[in-house]
């Protein structure tokens, strides 16, 4: 009997699809190519009626539209810029990036204290469960908040077999999400709190050993004296109803938001199933007050230890809002916070392992929130646009043979990825798209910068490429701290 050495399991690594920079027509994007189209066109009209010498005369209209069609700044292009920079020049000048509170002037019933676009919010209660609402007249949508509980063991102690078990039912999770066709977004929002004492005291209530021997006075003295120095990390997931897709079903369920909310209590149901399934631990789908210490908290982050001790305090949806909020260049200044939002650009290109993002996660003494907000494609939708990016790449292929320009490995690349979905759309396997932000939350402008710095190292190390967003904090905030599933 020969000895047989049996190789030990070992994790199936991923790699996550290239952020697509190829444009209309020879990697220039529809923006650019208009830009380069009006400074041709005044050139050469300019030259047709009055000549070279006159060529300079026009350079104010044809050198800046060249340019904006040409340059590339901070990993986007100039025409990508002007309207980002056009918006905030807007606001600033209308004094949009200043929020104040009005105390004379109360809010209109059921809707919510935020700034900005996101004053359009009302909520809805759900008579049957209990949840709480919101609803987007705008976006037309209706968003439920889910709170889930941390698994028990954590993801990091399970063994290899277990992590690719519970990472594929995780997949199989999400994938439900993409069937119904009815999910207009799903946010999964993983923050960090200060924690006022109260989650080790539980915890040793629960679980502890509390003989009154020597070894549990002194373990119990620890928790008291630790409680309010650790921190915790709280996981939502919120779910998104498109209505305008579920206009039938919300129809036949009664119409108006009633209808609606029992359409969106069956897409509940199933995602609470499948979280089951996968081995999560769904805890209850947040009520008003929950969603209302949850916004106050976001924006007001001294205010939480004192929220979580006093249980009837906060709890009001119609005042859970900013006092004054002022947005600067790359920062946001709220109650009695300073936050600034990176944006995680590029996904890691090598291949990782399901716990890569350890490092973003598990870096303490900070208040951070990490967002992941997907948006879930239809099947026929995602299959018709694999097969239009198949045809845009094959035909900027042939261009830049034609031209006698050399492929680079970025192409192929690219490529690569689209032929990958096509084979797991035809798997059946869903597909959603998914943008990544990071807020980070600090007392003091310079406390900021620091915790900014540090999670952009502990980026580094999980293999993120993330970029910190300009003129734009104000929105990118309210999707990145608010369990709102609003787009990006």
């Amino acid at each position: 009997m020969s000895d047989a050495t049996v190789k030990p399991y070992e994790l199936r690594p991923v790699k996550f699809s290239r952020l697509a920079r190829r444009g209309v027509l020879m990697g220039l994007t529809t923006p650019q190519l208009i830009a380069l189209g009006i400074a041709i066109l005044t050139a050469v009209v300019t030259l047709y009626e009055w000549g070279f010498d006159a060529l300079p005369w026009s350079a104010p209209i044809w050198l800046p539209a060249a340019l904006i069609g040409l340059l590339r700044f901070a990993g986007r292009s100039a025409a990508e810029w002007v309207p980002i920079l056009a918006n905030w020049a807007i606001r600033r000048a209308t004094g949009q990036t200043v929020y104040r509170v009005k105390l004379s002037k109360p809010r209109p019933a059921g809707t919510l204290a935020l700034p900005g676009d996101a004053a359009s919010l009302r909520q809805y209660e759900d008579p049957e469960t209990g949840a709480c609402f919101i609803h987007d007249p705008h976006e037309l949508t209706l968003t439920a908040v889910l709170s889930v509980g941390q698994p028990d063991p954590a993801f990091v102690l399970l063994d290899p077999i277990e992590q690719e078990r519970r990472v594929a039912a995780w997949g199989r999770a999400l994938s439900t999400v993409c069937r119904s066709g009815r999910i207009k977004h799903l946010q999964v929002l993983e923050r960090t709190l200060p924690d006022a004492g109260t989650g080790l005291a539980d915890w040793w209530q629960r679980h502890g050993r509390q003989d009154g021997s020597w070894v549990s006075r002194t373990y119990a003295d620890l928790v008291h004296r630790a409680g309010p120095a650790g921190e915790r990390h709280v996981t939502t997931i919120s779910i998104s109803l498109d209505m305008k897709a579920a206009a039938r079903a919300i129809r036949t369920s009664g119409g108006g938001l009633r209808g609606a909310a029992a359409v969106l209590r069956q897409e509940m149901t199933t995602f609470d199933g499948a979280l089951r399934t996968a081995e999560l631990r769904p805890e209850k789908w947040l009520d008003a007050a929950e969603v209302a210490v949850m916004l106050r908290i976001a924006y007001d982050p001294a205010v939480s230890a004192t929220l979580e001790r006093a249980k009837t305090l906060g709890r009001d949806l119609s005042t859970a809002g900013p006092v004054a909020v002022e947005e600067r260049w790359a920062t946001i200044h709220t109650d009695s916070a300073w936050h600034a939002v990176l944006w995680i650009s590029q996904w890691p290109q090598s291949l990782v392992y399901p716990g890569f993002l350890a490092p973003v996660l598990l870096t303490g003494g900070m208040r951070r929130a990490f967002t992941i907000l997907y948006r879930p494609v239809r099947h026929d939708e995602a299959a018709r646009d694999i097969r239009k990016k198949k045809v845009e790449h094959l035909s900027d292929a042939a261009q830049r043979a034609k031209i006698g320009q050399i492929d680079d490995i970025t192409h192929k690349a690219e490529y690569d990825d689209v032929l990958q979905q096509e084979s797991e759309l035809a798997s059946g396997h869903g597909v959603l798209r998914h943008v990544g932000l990071i807020a980070i939350s600090a007392a003091t402008e310079d406390e900021l910068e620091a915790a900014v710095a540090k999670i952009e190292q502990a980026a580094v190390q999980a293999s993120l490429e993330t970029r910190r967003l300009v003129a734009q904090q104000a929105q990118a905030f309210a999707v990145a701290a608010l369990p709102l599933a609003r787009p990006a």
